[in-house]
């Protein structure tokens, strides 16, 4: 028996004798979030508006979704923002930043929304998460990127916090985090069970450790190639909704795609998921009913060699959280009740010959 099988009658066990999963949302916030400061490359605060130029409110009314765009946070300017330990860069306007996602995330969830955040770096999800796990305390945490995002600052290589959101979400990990300026407001949120993550292949040499010696499970590109995404998506289910079925947290790093698809962004790893890898993911998230908030980072704007780099990297941030909402490659997206039938014809067949 298969696992998707497997995982469905797991689900039914869940629901009672019929499988009742929520109904997709279709009230959608969106929030812009032009932050840069966890890492080094200008740019990447001009994500929100390339995602929005490239059309995503557009699509995603066409697809019976009620859209609310809550426009851009603004980030207040940290004077004197020094280096932690001689490395970690801006952690005051990363904690800050993150602090006022976290309260805009969580008023959104708290409305009713499913939350769409667009940066901006990857320290966002900092506060994406935390603010979700307000609202949802027992959410779960599909992270797809080229990275794992899970170094300390005590083993950071860069200094860059758009390299660390991971490890100040785990509660298993507390015991290593020094306490940053700037991050006193923040408490873990996750256990190591609860994040799965999807595309790796540049992954440091403590994060490795962490990752294997934590028991958190991840599928690098090599298990895709030798898995399929089909089997990686039912696993991510199967280790995610083992204890009953709970929101979703997607964190979609646009660079978990090939560099030939995604140029624009500051990262790039030869070997990502092809297009069709990345619209499964989502397709198959979307499916379960239980999608809650989304996070599209690290679109740079300024990274792409041509304008035609840009918008091919901004289209698919916008494909990505179109599949997220019902967008499918079957060809239909809106409801569709039932087929027209003819009128009744103006004149009998016995009258048209007449006419002939």
């Amino acid at each position: 028996m298969s696992l998707r099988s497997s995982f469905a009658r797991l689900l039914r066990k869940q629901a009672g004798s019929t499988l009742q999963l929520q109904k997709p949302a279709h009230s959608v916030a969106l929030i812009g979030a032009p932050f840069s400061r966890g890492q080094k490359r200008r740019g990447v605060d001009h994500g929100p508006a390339a995602i929005r130029n490239a059309g995503l409110t557009e699509r995603l009314s066409g697809l019976g979704c009620r859209v609310y765009d809550f426009g851009d946070l603004s980030f207040t300017q940290v004077p004197n923002d020094e280096l932690y330990n001689n490395l970690v860069k801006y952690p005051r306007s990363v904690g800050l930043a993150s602090q006022v996602l976290a309260d805009a995330v969580s008023g959104a969830v708290a409305a009713g929304h499913s939350c769409v955040t667009m940066g901006g770096d990857h320290s966002l999800a900092l506060g994406s998460i935390s603010g979700h796990t307000r609202q949802c305390p027992h959410l779960c945490v599909i992270w797809v990127d080229a990275h794992a995002d899970i170094n300390t600052p005590l083993t950071t290589q860069s200094g860059n916090l758009h390299g660390q959101p991971v490890s100040f979400l785990l509660r298993e990990l507390q015991d290593k985090m020094p306490l940053l300026p700037g991050f006193s407001w923040l408490k873990p949120c996750l256990s190591a069970s609860d994040i799965v993550y999807i595309g790796l292949r540049d992954v440091d040499p403590a994060e490795h450790y962490i990752l294997k010696n934590y028991d958190i499970q991840y599928y690098s590109m090599r298990d895709i190639d030798r898995l399929g995404i089909q089997k990686v998506m039912e696993r991510t289910f199967e280790q995610l909704m083992s204890r009953g079925q709970r929101p979703i947290h997607l964190s979609f790093d646009i660079d978990a795609f090939d560099p030939s698809l995604a140029p624009a962004t500051g990262t790039p790893v030869l070997g990502g998921l092809t297009y069709r890898e990345g619209m499964y993911i989502t397709e198959e998230i979307h499916s379960t009913g239980l999608l809650s908030a989304v996070d599209l980072v690290e679109v740079n704007p300024l990274l792409g060699a041509s304008q035609e780099e840009v918008n091919a990297t901004a289209s698919l941030a916008v494909d990505v959280l179109a599949t997220c909402f019902g967008h499918t490659r079957e060809g239909a997206h809106t409801v569709f009740d039932e087929l027209p039938t003819p009128n009744s014809p103006d004149e009998s067949d016995s009258e048209e010959q007449v006419r002939i």
